[in-house]
């Protein structure tokens, strides 16, 4: 072969890659950014916006299709809220993610999203999120969405340095998840629910935080700047204390309805009271643990959770049915 055709072969390109390989390297820089944007919304924590369905389920209100499509519609407006928010967390943080070893990796850190940018795309996803839930939903629900971006943004900047504000600024962030589907549907939301759900959400966030502080005693490597503030006995009890909350509230909720409805084979309302119990004890082992992280991991991973899960939802199914 002559030296010509050989010049030919190698170009253009580094020596022994495929011709196409500039056109490669040309697509992927290209996709960096929208792949940025995305890993950055944090798509692994969208599963928690389907809490949008607790309140119709709660009150049965799950059997219509325009209950169907709009419950649809709010969980895409509040997945597109709570991406705004990391979007704007990462921005506001991207110095002391850079020095962190494991968040260094982060799009916005490596540089692989501006930082004017992800600013920008967090500003439009919320301006457009609460817009959208007005004029689709009602004002109700754009108000809710708004405080949510709110109170997310106030924790980012300040509030996760208050301690036992932050909690609370995250539980109630689970909360407003399982709220706003009832808002936006006109459901009438009970106490019970409200208690139930508001002390489950801090049983779980609390649980996470003692894990995290229990797996970094002693080593001086908390994840988080106030974790090092809470003592691991503290954290210990304010899960406890929110589980036995949780449960207590459940119950009065099961038992208010008195005996069998009409028509009803079995107590249904009062038999789910196993179910919950059983899921908020196993939950409680990885919580002792130190090992109770993300809560949608512990949920997904643990098969036992799971079954004792669609148990509940079984029962719980069968006492909105009067079956």
């Amino acid at each position: 072969m002559s030296e010509r055709s050989t010049a030919l072969l190698e170009q253009p390109g580094e020596p022994g890659r495929p011709p196409t390989s500039g056109g490669g390297a040309r697509v992927r820089r290209r996709l960096s950014l929208p792949i940025g944007l995305a890993r950055t919304a944090r798509p692994r924590q969208w599963i928690k916006n389907v809490l949008v369905g607790a309140a119709p389920a709660a009150a049965g209100e799950l059997v219509s299709r325009h209950t169907a499509v709009q419950l649809a519609l709010v969980f895409v407006l509040f997945t597109a809220a709570a991406s705004a928010v990391y979007l704007i967390n990462d921005a506001l943080d991207v110095e002391a993610d850079r020095a962190h070893p494991l968040k260094r990796l982060r799009p916005v850190a490596r540089g692989d999203v501006p930082v004017p940018v992800a600013y920008t795309a967090g500003a439009l996803l919320a301006a457009l999120s609460t817009a959208s839930a007005a004029v689709l939903c009602n004002a109700m629900t754009a108000v809710l969405l708004t405080a949510y971006v709110v109170m997310q943004l106030a924790y980012c900047v300040r509030l996760k340095h208050v301690l036992v504000v932050d909690l609370a600024i995250v539980t109630t962030g689970f909360l407003m998840r399982a709220v706003v589907g009832g808002v936006a549907l006109s459901i009438p939301l009970s106490r019970w629910f409200l208690i139930t759900t508001g002390f489950g959400a801090l049983f779980m966030v609390a649980a996470k935080r003692y894990s995290e502080a229990v797996q970094t005693e002693g080593s001086g490597g908390a994840t988080r700047a106030l974790l090092s503030s809470y003592s691991s006995g503290y954290l210990r009890f304010v899960w406890q204390l929110a589980a036995g909350a949780a449960v207590l509230g459940y119950c009065l909720w099961a038992l208010e309805g008195g005996g069998p409805a009409d028509g009803s084979l079995l107590p249904w309302r009062q038999l789910s009271m196993i179910a919950f119990t059983l899921a908020v004890l196993r939950y409680a082992v990885f919580a002792d643990r130190g090992a109770a992280g993300a809560p949608e991991d512990v949920v997904l991973r643990d098969r036992p959770l799971a079954v004792i899960g669609l148990a509940w939802l079984a029962i719980y199914a069968m006492a909105v049915a009067d079956l």
